[in-house]
């Protein structure tokens, strides 16, 4: 099972957006038979295996085991990833575009920025797997505290200088073999996600 998979198929993202197989593909993180998530989910065995037939149809849940139950063969499923990720792609008509209105100070232009990221780093994966190579990838993740905007609006100016300063230092278009790499560089408020209590 890998820890994170990413759903290119429109298809496949209909499929895992339905409520119960949304709630199934969580109970598969551990192997399960239609028989025991029925117990579980409360749905007819009946309506819990045409729910994992089509979320196997679309990859997201497997095969893991057949076992025999007197005239019937019982199968045992799991997820194919701990979670799941809706690349842009599978909306490809509508997927944000960040050169469409390139404002670095807009929250929704780094929205397609993020959605581009999502993209590339999906099909990156996917193409990865397929070649049984790993993709090099770097990602820093912090938090800061600002006292004041004109902090915030310093530090921006500052980490685009910095950032500026390496691509300047690093960059060689003539370079023969050398791979292009996309930086990605955002600032935004936090987000509270603790649960809120009731």
């Amino acid at each position: 099972m890998q820890d994170v998979a990413v759903i290119e198929d429109p298809a496949a993202a209909e499929a895992s957006l339905d409520p119960m197989r949304t709630r199934l593909l969580a109970e598969l993180a551990e192997p399960g038979s239609a028989t025991m998530l029925a117990a579980r989910v409360g749905l007819a065995r009946q309506k819990v295996n045409y729910h994992l037939r089509t979320l196997e149809r679309h990859g997201l849940v497997e095969l893991v085991e057949e076992r025999r139950k007197g005239n019937v063969t019982e199968r045992v499923l799991q997820a194919t990833a701990a979670s799941y990720v809706i690349s842009p792609t599978a909306l490809a008509a509508v997927q944000p575009d960040p050169s469409r209105s390139p404002d670095r100070l807009s929250a929704r232009w780094l929205l397609a920025l993020a959605s581009r990221l999502v993209r590339d780093v999906g099909l990156l994966i996917t193409a990865s797997a397929k070649a049984r190579k790993r993709v090099a990838t770097f990602a820093v993740d912090g938090e800061v505290r600002f006292a004041s905007a004109a902090d915030r609006a310093a530090f921006a100016e500052e980490l685009a200088g910095a950032v500026t300063a390496l691509v300047a230092k690093y960059h060689d278009e003539s370079a023969p073999g050398g791979r292009p790499h996309r930086i990605v560089v955002a600032v935004h408020p936090s987000v509270d996600a603790a649960p809120k209590e009731s």
